[in-house]
């Protein structure tokens, strides 16, 4: 009740509350993180092509990574057709982990993903740490030396892509590296700024505006290739062969019709192919990844039973 209650004083409108009938976007933490931005990005894109007649509402339902706001859809919310919400990798991480209180995927619809946002390593402006290899050998001589905080719960997507890195690296004591899991992105860089942490793991839609205030450095990106108009290296340059993309996508309440499945399917199509989200891409350093409807939820499946396995691996789950 506390977290659904701060939720409500906290949750931010991209524009006045529309009437009722107006398209709602629950992003599942605190403003200036990964699924806020995917709220404001596409429901302010879907208003202005418009796909929708009425700006969007975009809720902040910040609690148990996610967690909160995908029991209160399936429990509370599960036919409302106006409401969508925003899911990523971490989304799916979660409940191949069973994280979610034994929710399941199939409880809500998947409708689609139109982005991938690159994993990034972060630190503050006068951190010592000058690449990520200086980060990671400190981390291999002593793996409880350096902190790290995410958007993400313990165990979630952006704490995987720290263990996925110290392992790449060699490092076998992967319990011992210290995670501090918050509520956003903004959340974690901001402790990471204060020095509560050493450094952030996050996505690179939720740096850009700290990179250009010049308020921490980004060590490695985790994509394949460098983001165009970013000097960040990857980690595979840095000798390090792991990357971590996020998909940033949607998914709607399991008990809306097939047919207004369809419509928020194509509503999300729109905004893929528009130049309002080809710009924002740029902006954001997001690269291309479109995938709608069915094949998306088949896609998220799969998802699931690789992130399960993966979490056994390293030992989050059994």
């Amino acid at each position: 009740m506390t977290d659904t209650f701060r939720a409500l004083l906290t949750g931010a409108a991209m524009f006045t509350a529309g009437a009722a009938g107006a398209a709602e976007c629950i992003a599942p933490a605190n403003p200036g993180g990964g699924w806020d931005f995917t709220c404001r990005q596409i429901g302010k894109i879907m208003y202005d092509i418009g796909a929708v007649e009425q700006p969007v509402q975009v809720t902040n339902m910040a609690g148990a990574g996610g967690g909160l706001a995908f029991q209160t859809v399936v429990n509370e919310r599960n036919e409302d057709e106006d409401l969508m919400v925003a899911a990523s990798v971490a989304t799916v991480t979660r409940l191949a982990q069973n994280a979610y209180g034994g929710s399941t995927s199939d409880q809500v619809r998947f409708v689609g993903a139109i982005g991938a946002d690159p994993g990034v390593i972060v630190v503050a402006a006068d951190s010592p740490f000058q690449s990520l290899t200086d980060m990671l050998d400190a981390i291999e001589a002593d793996p409880s030396s350096v902190s790290f905080a995410g958007g993400s719960a313990a165990g979630g997507f952006d704490h995987l892509k720290v263990l996925q890195l110290a392992q790449a690296h060699g490092v076998e004591d992967l319990r011992s590296i210290k995670y501090i899991g918050v509520d956003g992105g903004a959340d974690a860089i901001t402790q990471t700024i204060g020095g509560f942490t050493d450094g952030m793991t996050g996505d690179m839609s939720e740096i850009v505006g700290f990179i250009e205030s010049g308020e921490v450095r980004a060590l490695a990106v985790l994509s394949d290739e460098r983001i165009e108009g970013f000097d960040i290296p990857t980690a595979i340059e840095q000798g390090v062969d792991m990357t971590g993309v996020n998909w940033r996508g949607l998914y709607v309440p399991g008990g809306i019709s097939d047919e207004r499945f369809a419509e928020w399917a194509d509503k999300l199509r729109a905004v893929a192919e528009s130049e309002e989200w080809q710009q924002a891409m740029v902006n954001n350093g997001l690269a291309p990844f479109t995938s709608v409807g069915d094949e998306f939820q088949s896609f998220v499946d799969e998802s699931i039973e690789s992130q399960a396995e993966l979490s056994r691996e390293i030992g989050i789950i059994q």
